[in-house]
């Protein structure tokens, strides 16, 4: 047999084991005859021992034993030997290898060997693993190869070269005047490794940048013949010319051009040429326009090449590859805030890629959508979109709707088209939006006085028909608890009269109090509708009061403590039930505790200027009855003097006497921590609330960069000890300039009571049926946590990672709830 058949015959064998031991027997008995051939020295079967070897290396078994033996071979003066002894150091040795230093030498005295073929080999080893020292000693003799006439090592030589400049950088001024002769070479492999050498010099130094901006003529020179050459076996690629070679020489002139006018001149008519002439409809000629797409981008190129940049794009969304597709929208993710008229004649492309099968072509879409939503086309992108969130994947749910969210926001042509969205979207996703989306919305509907008869007899149909939507739900027991009234009236002009009775609303009511569906927090909206409801309605208040009561007893603490006070206000208060159960006034979105992630503003302080009218069954109230619900508080001994009323105008009591019970509590910012602060990004927490065993923070993430930040993730870990949950973020999108956040809400669990930041406190006890409402001062006990978050994020293309411990909370985030009417 021959050494080659030998080898032959080993892999054979391997590949017939039945089992992996019967693999690992021959692979150990394999091991053990090469150990002996190597012991037994030149004997001329070296060579091929440790081919073979080198294929157990490739297996996964260990080789290291023949390290020594790729050093004596690759000192041997046959070709042969010194072959596999090269191909043995680049797969068994490495810079970290003290092995690798003793074939230095070996290597310095190839690169001056008479044939090329050897030359070759060394330059492929130093290229491959030449480390830092190797690069150093090594370095004049690449720069003397780059000037050699044999276009096959200096094609070798110039890749050698980038491996220098990488691992020494300093050495990058050896190589520099050698680079720009380069350029006048004719064979394609040599331009090659000239474009990627100057590519890396000028990535290296800016001096040598500005060097090489004066060769830009002589490589559109390049790119043009390549562009117009005729066909040429060799270097034609699917019709294109060497797109390897155009691809590189493209991504060079766009170095080069960038923030540069006298370059990017140079390149205009160029790139215009490449763009219009090359075919499509190959792969080959996509990646060239890809990269002529991406110069364009970057230099300083004029509008209407731009343009043109834009419809090739445009083109590639309608290519059958979905990979294609992908990089087409990522592109156009990129510069739709720059060229936000061009995009947009693609958009009916780009809303049909929302159809398409693959989840990661549809999340391209659906971002690239989102940010072409402007005023002029904001009914029609987002019917769109809602088309879109009814079929959408349940992993896109909550990232579509916060986009619809924040769109409708800002752009809404209308109130109630704004409050017809959001509805739409709570009613089809009401389990994937943000926990602000309820309280924004109710504040949205506040301010629309005009469609409260609307609003509240659109959301009872909603609730009647589906109470799956916890976030709907919420909404409409809110309004109905606000405007039963109007809901009663049964006269809206505006929406299909329907005849609404009392029992029919309280049906309803009761039907969420009592479904395994509604969560602690709908269950308590629910009641509060409820109670709210026997100052609106006649025949059934002793109906709401037999609800109410039930609820004393509850499990919930939440529900029981609200059901004890509404018990209150019907026994004791009952005279006050309506003044302390009117109309809530409008809610001011800048007050604290009504942000969206925006900066607060300031707190507008209410116009005492005119009178505000209050309702009949204040007037005819004692003015004993009104100092005793603001005796509540106590600690005055001056009892309150009622003013006489004029005769010509009635005396208005002033429903902010009646709501300001808690006198002197003014809002307060919640607190929060800087955690993470890099590349533009701002990464804060906040402690939302507090338990004995629980707590509720948010992470809340900003940009103050120019470009959007994407791909936004968290991660979160904890002691074993603690539970933790963290919940759908807000997006994976971070607007530019601070215009939008990203939040995500995380939740603590300790059962054991260990290692918690606990802040340990006495509730506030709200209860009405107290003659007095008495404070306690919180007792704070501090117990550090440590959270450790991954940060994932990408930023002009640029993958971040970082990972941040936190093991300060914010101390005086968690205040005592106090149960609202």
């Amino acid at each position: 047999m021959t050494p080659s058949v030998r080898l032959q015959e080993m892999i054979r064998v391997i590949r017939s084991a039945r089992t992996q031991g019967e693999e690992r027997g021959i692979i150990q008995r394999e091991c053990a005859d090469i150990r002996a051939q190597f012991r037994q020295g030149d004997n001329g079967e070296r060579s091929h021992s440790l081919a073979k070897l080198l294929y157990v290396h490739m297996l996964g078994y260990p080789a290291h034993f023949g390290q020594m033996e790729c050093v004596r071979l690759i000192a041997s003066p046959r070709y042969s030997e010194k072959r596999i002894g090269y191909l043995g150091a680049m797969m068994l040795l490495d810079e970290k290898q003290d092995a690798s230093l003793l074939i230095t030498n070996s290597i310095k005295n190839d690169l001056s060997h008479s044939s090329q073929y050897v030359q070759s080999l060394a330059l492929c080893t130093l290229a491959c693993m030449g480390s830092a020292e190797m690069c150093r000693d090594l370095a004049p003799e690449i720069e003397r190869l780059l000037r050699a006439s044999n276009s096959y090592i200096k094609k070798k030589a110039t890749l050698c070269a980038v491996h220098i400049i990488k691992k020494v950088p300093e050495l990058a001024e050896l190589f520099t005047p050698s680079a720009r002769t380069l350029l006048s070479e004719k064979n394609h492999g040599v331009l090659h490794g000239a474009v990627v050498l100057i590519t890396e010099l000028c990535k290296r130094n800016p001096d040598t940048l500005d060097q090489f901006r004066k060769a830009v003529p002589e490589l559109v020179q390049i790119m043009k013949g390549l562009v117009t050459s005729s066909y040429s076996p060799e270097h034609n690629v699917a019709g294109i010319s060497d797109p390897f070679l155009q691809v590189r020489i493209l991504r060079l002139l766009r170095i080069l051009g960038h923030n540069n006018d006298t370059a990017s001149d140079a390149m205009n008519d160029l790139l215009a040429q490449v763009a219009t002439n090359t075919d499509s409809s190959k792969t080959a000629g996509s990646a060239v326009l890809y990269e002529t797409v991406l110069t364009i981008m970057d230099i300083n190129s004029e509008s209407g090449l731009r343009v043109l940049a834009v419809n090739i794009l445009g083109r590639f969304l309608l290519n059958n590859d979905r990979n294609i597709r992908y990089i087409s929208m990522t592109s156009l993710q990129k510069i739709v805030q720059t060229d936000h008229n061009a995009v947009q004649r693609h958009r009916g492309t780009i809303v049909d890629c929302l159809k398409d099968q693959d989840t990661s072509v549809k999340r391209r879409a659906l971002e690239l959508s989102l940010a072409l939503v402007s005023a002029v086309n904001i009914r029609s992108m987002m019917k769109e979109l809602l088309i879109f969130l009814s079929f959408c994947p349940p992993e896109l749910r909550s990232q579509t709707a916060s986009g619809i969210f924040n769109a409708a926001e800002r752009y809404s042509p209308s109130k109630r088209w704004h409050i017809d969205t959001i509805l739409h979207v709570l009613t089809t996703a009401g389990g994937d939006v943000r926990d602000e989306t309820v309280p924004n919305l109710i504040q949205l509907i506040t301010t629309a006085s005009e469609l409260h008869c609307y609003t509240v007899h659109k959301l009872y149909r909603a609730l009647v028909k589906d109470i799956a939507q916890q976030s709907l739900v919420q909404v409409a027991c809110w309004c109905i608890g606000e405007y039963g009234d109007l809901l009663l009236k049964g006269e809206c002009e505006e929406i299909e009269p329907m005849q609404v009775t009392e029992d029919d609303v309280l049906d309803a009511l009761e039907t969420v109090l009592q479904s395994h569906m509604s969560s602690p927090a709908t269950r308590g909206f629910a009641l509060t509708a409820t109670m709210k409801l026997s100052t609106r309605i006649t025949d059934n208040v002793d109906r709401i009061r037999s609800i109410v009561s039930i609820y004393g007893s509850c499990i919930d603490l939440e529900l029981q403590q609200r059901a004890v006070e509404y018990n209150a206000l019907f026994k004791k208060y009952d005279h006050m039930r309506a003044a302390v159960l009117e109309r809530m006034p409008v809610m001011d979105k800048n007050l604290p505790g009504h942000t969206n992630g925006d900066t607060p503003g300031e707190i507008k302080e209410p116009d005492t200027s005119k009178p505000k009218p209050v309702e009949a069954g204040l007037l005819s109230e004692p003015a004993s009855q009104v100092c005793d619900l603001l005796d509540l508080l106590g600690g005055t001994d001056t009892p309150l003097q009622p003013s006489p009323a004029p005769t010509s105008t009635p005396t208005t009591t002033s429903s902010a006497d009646l709501l300001d019970l808690l006198g002197g509590l003014e809002p307060t910012p919640v607190p929060t921590v800087s955690v993470y602060e890099k590349n533009g990004l701002s990464l804060k927490i906040q402690c939302d609330k507090q338990t004995e065993t629980e707590v509720t923070v948010s992470l809340i993430a900003s940009n103050s960069t120019q470009n959007d930040i994407t791909n936004f993730t968290l991660q979160a870990a904890v002691p074993k000890s603690v539970q933790l949950q963290m919940k759908a973020p807000s997006g994976n999108v971070i607007p530019a300039h601070g215009l939008g956040q990203v939040t995500q809400t995380v939740l603590l669990n300790n059962p054991n009571k260990a290692s918690l930041p606990c802040f340990r406190f006495v509730q506030l006890s709200f209860l009405l049926n107290l003659s007095a409402l008495f404070m306690h001062k919180l007792d704070y006990t501090f117990i550090p946590l440590k959270m450790r978050i991954r940060v994932s994020y990408s930023n002009q293309g640029a993958m971040h990672q970082d990972t941040v411990l936190i093991d300060s909370f914010p101390s005086t985030a968690c205040q005592p709830s106090i149960s609202p009417l």
